[in-house]
């Protein structure tokens, strides 16, 4: 419910992403007025599976979307991993976690997870064709410059503006992102695959030699899937196309991986190396901070880049909430709040990475007699600590 103690404090968010439509949802619900500028001329429904732990549907349903959500996207009901010849190596127990955790996880194409954050956000507070170029703050006020010759002001400016922030960088200045050393071909298709019926949700990963495999439901029939495999960053797609050399990658792979690849338009096939950045030591100074990706992007991992962006936006209205608030004051404490969790996750998300990508055929070996061997249980109780977690 949004209260009107606020009724003349203004936030200007840059970045009308997921991280940034959550951030004017959670001010809003504070009793802030917002505004998003986004450099992008047309928001498009692009990207392809999103997987959202129980800690960012606990996130959503504050933030008014989590029912949409589950209209929208697949619960996760079952998850296993397999070597690449479909040997089972865990079953993981997501039922017995989704009772302990308060909440199922479920997947969800990314578009619709936008549109679901979009619909909670007036058209009057989204300005598009706005590409931020410079910022200022006085006592009182932030105001930002744009490429096209106009400027705004505000309270409070909130950098949301993802991986290649702008706002990041003229805080903190130029930094150099880090590969993680492989490279995502990812899709959606419309598949049916009898050991992976619709009604029962989720999926699986395989794992090989230098790349992983995942495969799973995320609503309305649709399957997403995606490889990440290890190669030079910046290598250029062969002349045969992203499908044929993931289905050469991936000869021999058990099924459904190559047939669920074959059924995706090669239109439809998307491909990015894969990076994030080192933790920063702060994430603001005055009356600009930063949020999601801008502030902590993570490898894919442990599926948190979207729950982090949710929980930083409920955290950071909570922190500028109260009617006498002092702006700087208010976000160095949100900053404290979250800085430790956020920057354990982009730690665990890289070494995650770094394991399920291994080459080394006995580091392999011994990798899967571990996941074989470990009471699966124990293997999610792991990851708890994040997913359990509620803002």
């Amino acid at each position: 419910m949004t209260n009107g103690k606020h009724k003349d404090r203004k936030a200007m968010i840059i970045g009308a992403g997921l991280a940034g439509m959550s951030a004017a949802i959670a001010l809003k619900q504070a009793g802030w007025q917002v505004r998003l500028y986004e450099q992008a001329r047309e928001q498009k429904g692009i990207g392809a599976g999103i997987v959202l732990a129980a800690n960012a549907m606990k996130a959503l349903d504050k933030l008014g979307a989590g029912q949409r959500i589950r209209e929208l996207g697949s619960p996760v009901r079952k998850a296993s991993i397999c070597d690449w010849q479909g040997n089972v190596l865990v079953e993981l127990p997501v039922a017995r976690q989704a009772e302990r955790c308060g909440a199922d996880s479920y997947l969800v194409h990314r578009a619709d997870l936008q549109q679901a954050l979009r619909e909670r956000v007036d058209e009057q507070e989204l300005v598009l064709g706005k590409k931020l170029t410079a910022f200022s703050q006085e006592a009182e006020r932030v105001q930002a410059s744009f490429a096209d010759g106009t400027t705004a002001e505000a309270d409070v400016l909130i950098g949301a503006d993802g991986i290649h922030s702008s706002v990041r960088k003229l805080l903190f200045g130029a930094e150099k992102m880090r590969y993680s050393g492989y490279t995502a071909i990812r899709g959606i298709a419309r598949y049916e695959d009898a050991r992976y019926p619709l009604e029962t949700g989720g999926g699986f990963e395989a794992w090989g030699s230098g790349a992983r495999f995942g495969f799973s439901h995320i609503g309305h029939n649709r399957i997403h899937w995606f490889a990440a495999i290890n190669a030079p960053e910046g290598e250029k797609d062969p002349p045969i196309g992203r499908k044929l050399a993931a289905l050469r990658r991936l000869e021999n792979w058990y099924e459904p991986v190559r047939a669920v690849i074959a059924a995706t338009p090669e239109e439809a096939i998307l491909r990015h190396d894969i990076y994030d950045r080192l933790p920063l030591k702060r994430w603001g100074t005055g009356k600009v901070t930063l949020l999601g990706d801008a502030a902590h992007p993570m490898l894919p991992n442990l599926g948190q880049g979207a729950g982090q962006g949710l929980e930083d936006a409920l955290v950071l209205a909570r922190c500028l909430a109260p009617a006498d608030v002092d702006i700087p004051a208010a976000l160095v404490h949100y900053e404290k709040q979250r800085k430790k969790r956020a920057h354990a996750i982009v730690r665990g998300s890289r070494l995650m990475g770094y394991v399920t990508q291994w080459e080394n055929p006995l580091a392999i070996a011994v990798r899967n007699w571990l996941l074989k061997t470990i009471p699966p249980g124990m293997q999610s109780r792991r990851l708890e600590w994040i997913i359990r977690h509620e803002v």
